[in-house]
C-alpha cells in the first residue's frame, strides 16, 4: 500500500536549484506548510526549478502530487530522474529522464495524485525534479505542494551481516 514518503525525505541535503529566497522547496514539500496554499516554491531568475531530493531509506516511488494555485505561474512540463545526487540545469538536456509530465491546469488545482512508471522507479535513492516551464509562459514558476507516494524497501546493512557470520 502507498504511503506519504515525507518522513523518509533527508531535508538536511534537500536542494533545490534557482529557488526564490523565503520561498524555498521546503515549504512545498513539509508537512503543515504544503498544506498551507499561501506558502509556496518559487522560482528565482526563470521559470526552470531542479530539485534534488535524497531519501533516508530506498523507496518505490508509486506517485507523486503536485498542486499550485496561481494558474499561469503553475508547473507545466516535469522531468523527473532517478539516482542522480548531484543533477545540475546543464545535466537534463543531456541525461535521459525516468519519466516525463505534462499536467494540465485542473491536475495542478486538486492536486490529483500521478500515477509513475513503476519499472522505472523501483529502487530510488535520490529523486530529482525539474520543472521546465510553466502553465501561462511566466517568469517564475510557484507551487504550493510536493507530496510523493511509494513504499520503502528492506535496507541491510552489509558490515553488520559480516560481524553476525564472524561471530560464529
Amino acid at each position: 500500500m502507498a504511503k506519504d514518503l515525507l518522513e523518509y525525505i533527508e531535508f538536511s541535503t534537500l536542494e533545490c536549484l534557482n529557488e526564490a529566497p523565503n520561498h524555498g522547496a521546503a515549504l512545498a514539500l513539509k508537512q503543515g506548510y504544503r498544506e498551507q496554499d499561501e506558502l509556496y516554491l518559487e522560482s528565482d531568475t526563470d521559470e526552470q526549478l531542479l530539485l534534488n531530493i535524497r531519501f533516508t531509506n530506498r523507496v518505490r516511488l508509486q506517485s507523486i502530487v503536485i498542486k499550485a494555485t496561481d494558474e499561469a505561474k503553475a508547473p507545466k512540463r516535469v522531468k523527473l530522474y532517478t539516482n542522480r545526487p548531484s543533477l545540475g540545469f546543464s545535466d537534463t538536456s543531456s541525461v535521459p529522464c525516468a519519466q516525463e509530465i505534462e499536467l494540465s491546469p485542473a491536475q495542478l488545482a486538486k492536486g490529483d495524485p500521478i500515477s509513475l512508471k513503476l519499472v522505472k522507479f523501483n529502487n530510488v535513492d535520490v529523486l530529482s525534479i525539474f520543472i521546465e516551464d510553466n502553465q501561462g509562459g511566466e517568469e517564475t514558476t510557484k507551487l504550493c505542494k510536493i507530496a510523493l507516494f511509494g513504499t520503502t524497501g528492506e535496507v541491510f546493512n552489509v558490515a553488520e551481516i559480516k560481524k553476525v557470520g564472524e561471530e560464529k
